[in-house]
């Protein structure tokens, strides 16, 4: 017998500051405080029978841990509150949730329309893999509203773009990218990973799938890997079902439990990270060692009025360049003494990265130019330190270069 912490009815009523804490969560026998952590890969069954039942019903039964598990069920519950989605499924990672998502709905001969702006391993996958299995990708300027309607006017079975972009900061206007296409009668595919759920909503933005790296700012402690699908009911059942319970990019019942522990902070961390992260923004647009700051929440970026109309805030993430080119960045980089060199964003550690270097090492330079990633990027993660600690660390660095 169990019993949920929130009841049902209370469920479209409360806060989402109550969904992150209590959503989704149900008490076993033992009426326990914390949610049980269900480290089983199988169930057992009271005879033959029970067994072929539990496979031919519908998977309300628990079966096998690579299908569902408590756990997992209690984090995917609060995550899909939280998004206000029909249905949620956690993955091991981001990048399964991005690859599961895309490949569970094409096939060969169909096309997808993505932003060329993506995350490193997003773009192998839209750019090197899907292709390799006869699906045709078209990569545009996801700024350019022109250009998705021009590619779309052929026809696509899905649309891929993340918003804000890794790491440049580019922002894809959701609501018209979701109306064209549909109109092609195609799916939009978002990944909200920068913006987390609290700071943008895709699916009420109009797209069909949202994805994430529950490793980012969902665990925010850089404790595990995680990732999720949100979608309707039929895409989660119909389209992801099969693909997800054969491929086995199922979240782990450990990972799926510190990931819950990490949705009941994840207000109190996404708001101080966003704020100190703003007030970074304004530090660096200032100083004259910096070239060019990229912040959403910044007047000065070029898409400032559309992310404050779809984020409720700029986020976490600031990503700038240094003078003096990479030779100006590693100097920076290593006379860091609070904030760590680290490819890993949405910790509460504040982490930085060089771009050019790491996460997008694998694209040809003049794709980087393209995107904007110049040697003398860096992708600043705020965390959870004094703001005024962070700046001071900052400015002593740049002291060097």
């Amino acid at each position: 017998m169990t019993k949920a912490v929130l009841p049902a009815e209370l469920a479209d009523t409360v806060s989402t500051a109550t969904l992150l804490v209590r959503g989704g969560a149900f008490r076993s026998s033992y009426d326990e405080t914390c949610e049980a952590l269900f480290l089983s890969s199988g169930f057992v069954y009271d005879d033959a029978a029970a067994a072929e039942t539990a496979f031919a019903q519908d998977g309300s039964r628990y079966v096998y841990s690579r299908y569902r598990n408590p756990t997992v069920a209690m984090f995917e519950e609060r995550l899909r509150l939280i998004e206000n989605a029909e249905a949620c499924r956690a993955t091991a990672s981001g990048m399964a949730a991005v690859f599961a998502a895309l490949l569970c709905r094409l096939r060969a001969g169909q096309r997808v329309v993505s932003s060329r702006a993506l995350f490193g391993s997003c773009h192998y996958i839209v750019a090197e893999l899907l292709p390799r299995w006869g699906i045709e990708t078209l990569l545009i300027d996801g700024r350019d509203l022109g250009a998705w309607e021009a590619a779309l006017a052929g026809g696509a079975a899905a649309a891929f773009c993340e918003s804000p972009s890794n790491p440049a900061m580019e922002i894809i206007d959701i609501a018209e990218v979701a109306r064209l296409t549909h109109a092609t009668g195609g799916l939009l595919i978002v990944d909200n990973v920068f913006a987390t759920p609290l700071l943008q909503k895709p699916l009420a933005l109009g797209a069909d799938v949202v994805v994430y790296s529950a490793t980012k700012h969902i665990d925010g402690q850089g404790r595990c890997l995680g990732g999720a699908i949100l979608g309707s009911e039929k895409f989660i059942r119909e389209d992801l079902g099969l693909f997800y319970r054969h491929t086995g990019p199922s979240l782990s019942p450990f990972n799926a439990w510190l990931l819950l522990k990490g949705l009941e902070t994840l207000e109190l961390r996404v708001e101080r990270q966003s704020r100190t992260a703003a007030a970074i923004a304004s530090f660096l647009e200032n100083h004259p060692k910096i070239n060019r700051v990229l912040y959403p929440g910044l007047a000065s970026h070029p898409q400032c009025a559309l992310a404050r109309r779809q984020m409720a805030s700029g986020g976490s993430l600031v990503s700038f360049d240094v003078a003096g080119g990479k030779q100006g960045c590693f100097r920076f980089l290593n006379a860091l003494r609070l904030v760590d060199i680290s490819n890993n964003l949405g910790d509460s550690k504040s982490l930085i990265t060089h771009p050019a270097t790491t996460t997008h090492s694998r694209l040809k330079p003049e794709l980087r130019a393209e995107l904007g990633i110049a040697d003398s990027m860096v992708r600043l993660s705020a965390g959870l330190e004094a703001e005024s600690d962070l700046i001071s660390d900052l400015d002593q660095a740049l002291d060097r270069v």
